[in-house]
């Protein structure tokens, strides 16, 4: 183990929660007897390659310091190598924390359980999404959730998350069945109507909807869950549930588990770790292992053996 290791630090995240959370996470991490060097990126693209020649020259380990997006980030870094990361969940949804029991907005607590899980070599393997290149912790989304993203992503107005409260009003008006074809496991394309399909590696999305309330981060497998086509009415009723996982009770809702899924809908961008993949067709594998994360939890880890259908 390395006593140098890389602080990763979106300054904006959580409305600038990411800068003020950073002083805090380094004094934590020397007091424990490491050395700390931070990278900044001018935007997304520089802040990866800065990532990625962090994790090339030794590092002892990738913190994260910021939301979603720059774990996303900092996944594209570490993923497939030996480097640990460590997440500062100081953003606004932290569904990655969350899925891990990471702690959320304890910049100076997460900074800690990194150091110890450094010092005792206790990171804990998980498993990771992969669309071509593309690697995520989460949840992938398509359908109507990927819609709402989409024409939030559009408006300039208003601010913030009423703004995503407003496209899911739009999209709830333009509510129709979404054609389907969907391969798992290399197996038989099947042709469904559904209103989305969620796959997940984890348990949650959109700052803590329990979508996948079932996925297991290192079980090898995705929990693919599918709400079936229906009216406003219905998926009104569905929603609220979310939150809970209880939805997966619903006669709409099924879920399947498997190690890869082909997708494959007209007219559909795919997100995952909230970020764009870009549209479908896509294949989506389960790669176990992927990735070695500090102070990782209880959270939503091993469940035990589960065959290809959902329980």
């Amino acid at each position: 183990m390395t006593s140098e290791i890389t602080l990763f630090v979106n300054p904006t995240a959580g409305r600038g929660r990411g800068a003020s959370a950073a002083q805090p996470a380094a004094r934590a991490l020397r007091d424990a007897g490491f050395s700390v060097r931070t990278v900044l990126g001018e935007d997304d693209l520089d802040a990866l390659r800065r990532a990625r020649d962090a994790v090339g020259g030794g590092t002892g380990a990738l913190i994260a310091v910021g939301g979603d997006g720059l774990v996303s980030l900092a996944l594209q870094a570490v993923a497939g190598t030996r480097t640990p990361l460590g997440v500062i969940a100081v953003g606004t949804g932290n569904d990655f924390a969350r899925s891990l029991a990471l702690p959320v907005r304890d910049p100076a607590r997460a900074a800690r359980l990194a150091a110890r899980a450094l010092k005792e070599g206790s990171a804990r393997e998980i498993d990771l999404g992969r669309v071509g290149e593309r690697w995520f912790g989460t949840i992938l989304a398509s359908g109507f959730d990927s819609r709402v993203t989409d024409r939030g992503n559009r408006m300039r107005w208003p601010v913030g998350r009423f703004r995503y409260d407003l496209a899911m009003l739009a999209e709830l008006a333009a509510l129709r069945p979404i054609p389907y074809r969907i391969a798992l496991d290399g197996g038989p394309v099947r042709e469904i109507e559904a209103t989305l399909v969620a796959v997940g590696n984890g348990p949650v999305y959109g700052g803590g909807m329990r979508m996948c309330a079932g996925a297991a981060m290192d079980d090898g497998l995705f929990d693919v869950t599918v709400v079936a086509g229906c009216d406003r009415t219905t998926l009104l009723r569905v929603f609220p549930k979310l939150y809970r996982g209880t939805h997966l009770s619903r006669p709409e809702v099924t879920v399947d588990r498997a190690r890869s899924i082909a997708l494959e809908a007209a007219g559909l961008t795919a997100y995952a770790d909230g970020e764009p993949l870009g549209p479908l067709p896509l294949t989506a594998e389960s790669v176990p292992g992927a990735v070695r994360v500090l102070g990782a939890g209880g959270g939503a880890l091993r469940r035990g053996p589960v065959g290809a259908r959902g329980d």
